[in-house]
């Protein structure tokens, strides 16, 4: 399919029963948006018919259309070619089951986040919930993957295609399953239509739970806290009942979760400070290994050779961590005595995609940026050097050397010829993304 319309398709994004969602690029201006098109699944229309589909499409169209929130995905335009409805939203390259590493093997472990950055997305999860829930909406589907993250780490919720109006009623077979197994409440699954607020309550609960420990609550049967050393009971008590098997027992709304969570975020904030207090730690704790020589030269890897191309775990985290040497210099650089690197101590101001990435290397050069005119892309390699595993404790207190707004950068690594590696530092994992998407860049030079 090359055009939908007068959009140019540049690739498939996902697909669910009722509908399928491309990347697609604006005429003249070239700007990359999200396309949903209907386009059901055969099984789907043979369970509840084409008309109903139509008619779920155009709902959640017209849901997204009157909804205005910062956390909300917003709908752009909508029109129709062949028979088919489509409408535009914008496009966002990232999202939550992808920072966490979950696949669609949903059971399988994902990663752990800190509980920062947990409390962060939570907050505007719920945020977007309550404005949901106050128009009289209960999504019905909330979980990582309809999770979208932006360039500024906003979330965005997205895919109301399940959603449904309080007191609305949908018709369909008795067997028919509405949600995500393992997200999706117990009375969703015993009755999809009879449900209040209180069921996305029990997904974000969920969502949290997977963030902080790695794993669905039906798979532990310990307290979060056994898995989390951030954690305490406070913690256990507000995820045990934001999970409760009966709604009675969760959270009343999302603005009461959402100041239960504000709550334990303030109480956590004071006990990370009395930690950091006590804290005497130092980055390199003394030690001096041999200097470490890593590949320089960038290559294309193909996604099935490259767990062991760059020697990650399932999880696509280092096998092995690098036990750096870092050395500031008032030139705006860093020094790393283990490998002989010479960073960027900000790099980019903004993220760039991968092609915007290189000139800005050149840019670098050109102006000499520390006396130097030998900056590059590094390879994936080298920017998992700088990776470290996730902090808890004591390690929280360790300021940063680098600067963190470049959460995320890119690599020379190309995935194909369309696509390129980049790594997650503030998550610790390697991944790959088309040329388009937005990433940082830390230029390195030396090894």
């Amino acid at each position: 399919m090359n055009k939908i319309g007068k959009y140019k398709i540049r690739g498939l994004l996902g697909r669910g029963g009722m509908s399928k969602v491309y990347k697609a690029e604006l005429p003249v201006i070239g700007k990359i948006v999200a396309l949903k098109l209907l386009d059901p699944n055969p099984v789907l229309v043979d369970l509840i018919g084409m008309d109903k589909i139509h008619d779920l499409f155009i709902s959640e169209a017209v849901k997204l259309a009157n909804l205005r929130h910062p956390n909300i995905v917003e709908i752009w335009n909508f029109d129709e070619v062949d028979g088919k409805p489509f409408y535009l939203m914008d496009y966002y390259f990232n999202n939550l089951a992808t920072m966490i590493g979950e696949t669609r093997r949903t059971d399988q472990p994902s990663r752990i986040i800190k509980l920062d950055k947990a409390i962060h997305y939570t907050r505007q999860i719920l945020s977007g919930l309550a404005c949901l829930h106050h128009a009289g909406i209960i999504h019905r589907d909330i979980k990582p993957f309809n999770i979208l993250l932006t360039d500024q780490e906003t979330i965005k919720i997205c895919d109301f295609g399940l959603s449904k109006l309080r007191g609305e009623t949908l018709s369909g077979p008795s067997n028919l399953k509405i949600g995500s197994p393992w997200y999706a409440p117990p009375e969703q699954e015993d009755d999809p239509q009879y449900l209040d607020f209180r069921a996305d309550l029990y997904s974000t609960g969920v969502t949290l739970y997977r963030m902080l420990t790695g794993a669905l609550p039906e798979q532990n049967v310990e307290p979060p806290s056994t898995f989390n050393p951030d954690l305490d009971r406070a913690w256990d008590e507000f995820l045990l009942r934001s999970i409760a098997t009966h709604p009675k027992n969760r959270f009343i709304s999302a603005k009461a979760m959402l100041s239960e969570l504000d709550s334990l975020d303030a109480a956590w904030q004071e006990r990370k400070d009395k930690i950091c207090q006590i804290a005497d730690r130092n980055i390199n704790d003394g030690k001096k290994l041999s200097p470490l020589k890593l590949r320089n030269l960038p290559q294309k890897i193909a996604p099935r050779e490259a767990k062991q191309f760059f020697a990650v775990d399932e999880l696509w985290r280092p096998a092995n961590y690098v036990h750096n040497d870092f050395k500031p210099s008032p030139s705006g650089t860093i020094t790393d005595e283990t490998t002989g690197l010479v960073w960027q101590q900000a790099g980019s101001k903004y993220p760039l995609t991968w092609l915007q990435a290189r000139v800005y290397i050149e840019t670098l050069n050109q102006q000499h940026f520390a006396k130097r005119n030998a900056w590059r892309l590094p390879t994936v390699d080298e920017l998992m050097s700088l990776l470290t595993a996730t902090p808890h404790g004591e390690d929280l207190c360790i300021a940063p050397i680098f600067d963190p707004r470049q959460n995320a950068l890119w690599s020379s690594d190309r995935r194909s010829f369309t696509a390129a590696w980049y790594v997650s530092v503030d998550m610790g994992f390697v991944a790959w993304q088309d040329f388009s998407a937005y990433y940082y860049v830390r230029a390195v030079c030396g090894g």
